[in-house]
């Protein structure tokens, strides 16, 4: 994505020649203790839903009870259990909640030592019989850059059925709040995450966040990843912001990104133990099947190099490069063509439809970088006839609406002949446009007729509607995302109907949804609501080698100190903290020179203490 400006700046070149006070928003809640992070769901089933938190503790383990009931005041629970986690977790809990019945909302929570979480509210899938669902469709949060307003948006208004995000749910890289006069929206760690403990951190900063908290809390997410997720413009054996003679061996950093992923958020492993596969096929009854397919990491060979790729390029028609893996490949075409469902919804990272300027690939990034691969897709639909297929797409931070030419030159933009399918293109929740102001939408859709909606500035999410008879997305963008409060417009309404291959613009945006059930209590009257000083959020590695990294938050202003204690109870290691002022902070301790065996971290304030055991090793 970092391209497209030059991209951009330079085809415009060639193309004229031719032709109120905001509240700190990354903050700790004590009213959360010791579930800091709230709670989440996804990857609903029919008779299942994946549920989500992190305990905030000082012991090497801790054990968690779940429940489940169809009422907030969980008069009536379906199911509960307990489960048990660690450090190797990062201590994250995730619970596949079993025996529920279909396309039913519940309510669930979680306990540890007689405190209660949050109440969060989640539905299951239909089986059959469904005539209407309701997504929301997001993609590219980088904290920096502003507010979450996307995320409180949909929270408030109460109307999806699940959140679909494609990914870039945390960003890599970025280190200086964007917001002015609010710090709170620095990154962290500051530099790029290299290891697992830093994408750790990086989690549990954005999931500190009150908007995206509390989106997580009222709706079930379903999500996949993007690049940032690890590195900008990753493939699977690398990525264009990886460095590794600087930041070494990819595979491990990959590894690492992928794993603090799956310990953070709401997603059922698709095989057991094996965080690198997530594409998967979410049934949604007769009306819809939601194939989430995964275009980065899994097969993605490296991208072209270079700018306007010309169509006669020997590297862009190589038939043996993939967008993903012929396993995969194999996997979406089949569950396409066996679908029998009325909508077949892809979800998917980049864009689908092509993007050219003066004849040539703007962006080898997206499909158009991989024509052969979207030929293989697109020949599936159209050789066996197979009807209603929408992709949904993130990544480049623009709002557009496409139709999916087979073929560019033989495609009728007036009819819409030609198009074998349809593409909702959401723009980003705070990454910025990297398209320079001067480019206009105007000038894009004359080189490409089948965008039938650009905007290239705003923020915001796409709203999609799905009945049997069509599908609509409203593209619903927010305001400034550096100033509470915020309001929300649709800029466009664009409708795909059942039996067509194109878009048709909507004859109004999509109406107010009733019979939704109430939203999750924001505060369990199981919480008592006692204010420490300071919280530790986190403390890792461990077991450790030469350093940990403790991320901790401050209630109070004051001097903060950390204090390694060998089993004897000396003192063999004391250093200052750098934060002292209220809010989120984190510290790396050198302890190379310590003797291998247990220890106990004190990390102290005047008002408080916070302890937890370590293990050095070799």
């Amino acid at each position: 994505m970092k391209k497209l400006l030059l991209v951009f700046s330079v085809l415009i070149s060639m193309s004229i020649v031719a032709q109120p006070t905001s509240p700190a928003r990354s903050s700790v809640n004590p009213a959360y203790a010791p579930f800091y992070h709230g709670v989440a769901s996804g990857d609903p089933l029919p008779d299942r839903v994946i549920l989500w938190t992190r305990i905030t503790t000082s012991a090497s383990s801790d054990t968690v009870q779940w429940q489940i009931a169809t009422d907030a005041n969980f008069s009536n629970i379906v199911n509960s259990g307990t489960e048990t986690t660690d450090a190797s977790k990062d201590f994250t809990v995730k619970v596949d909640a079993a025996g529920l019945q279909a396309n039913t909302w519940y309510y669930y929570r979680f306990a540890a030592n007689g405190i209660y979480s949050v109440t969060g509210r989640t539905r299951t899938a239909p089986v059959s019989g469904v005539n209407n669902l309701r997504f929301a469709v997001v993609s590219c949060a980088k904290f920096p850059n502003g507010y979450f307003h996307v995320y409180r948006d949909i929270a408030n208004r109460n109307e999806v059925d699940a959140v679909l995000h494609l990914g870039d749910y945390i960003y890599e890289s970025g280190k200086v709040s964007a917001v002015p006069n609010d710090t709170t929206r620095n990154h962290m760690p500051v530099d790029e995450p290299l290891t697992l403990a830093e994408y750790r951190i990086r989690h549990s900063q954005y999931k500190l966040d009150p908007d995206l908290r509390e989106c997580h809390r009222q709706f079930p997410f379903i999500t996949v990843w993007d690049d940032h997720e690890t590195a900008n413009d990753s493939w699977r054996g690398g990525a264009g912001a990886h460095d590794t003679a600087t930041e070494g061996n990819w595979y491990v950093r990959k590894d690492a990104g992928m794993q603090a992923y799956h310990e953070w958020m709401p997603i059922r492993e698709t095989i057991p133990n094996n965080d690198s596969v997530i594409y998967r096929n979410m049934k949604f009854g007769n009306l819809a099947d939601l194939i989430m397919i995964d275009t980065r990491l899994e097969g993605r060979d490296q991208q072209i190099q270079g700018l306007m790729i010309p169509p006669t390029n020997t590297e862009l028609n190589d038939t043996t490069r993939r967008l993903m893996s012929d396993a995969q490949m194999n996997w979406l075409n089949g569950e396409v063509k066996n679908s029998t469902a009325t909508w077949k919804i892809i979800g998917n990272q980049v864009m689908v439809a092509p993007l050219t300027m003066n004849s040539n690939f703007v962006n080898p990034d997206q499909w158009d970088g991989y024509p052969y691969e979207r030929k293989k897709v697109l020949d599936n639909i159209l050789n066996n006839n197979i009807q209603n297929v929408a992709f949904i797409t993130g990544d480049i931070h623009c709002s557009w609406a496409n139709d999916v030419p087979y073929d560019s030159t033989i495609y009728n933009p007036l009819t819409g002949a030609g198009s074998a399918a349809v593409e909702f293109v959401t723009t980003s929740i705070t990454s910025g446009s990297e398209l320079p102001g001067f480019i206009t939408s105007s000038l894009i859709q004359y080189s490409n007729p089948h965008m039938k909606y650009i905007e290239l500035t705003k923020r915001g999410y796409v709203l999609l509607d799905v009945t049997a008879q069509r599908i609509q997305g409203d593209w619903r963008h927010v305001s400034d995302i550096k100033l509470q409060p915020f309001t929300t417009t649709v800029g466009a309404s664009w409708q795909v109907n059942n039996g067509e291959r194109f878009l048709r613009l909507a004859m109004s945006p999509i109406g107010a949804r009733t019979g939704m059930p109430t939203q999750a209590p924001d505060i369990s009257t199981g919480i008592g609501v006692v204010q420490p000083n300071l919280v530790s959020l986190h403390c890792f590695p461990n077991p450790f080698t030469k350093e940990i990294f403790v991320q901790y938050y401050l209630f109070n202003s004051g001097s903060t100190t950390a204090t390694v204690f060998d089993k004897r109870g000396r003192v063999v290691y004391e250093q200052a903290l750098p934060g002292n002022t209220i809010g989120l902070h984190e510290a790396a301790l050198q302890l190379e020179k310590l003797s291998k065996g247990n220890y106990v971290l004190q990390i102290s304030t005047p008002k408080g203490v916070g302890v937890k055991q370590v293990l050095k090793v070799d």
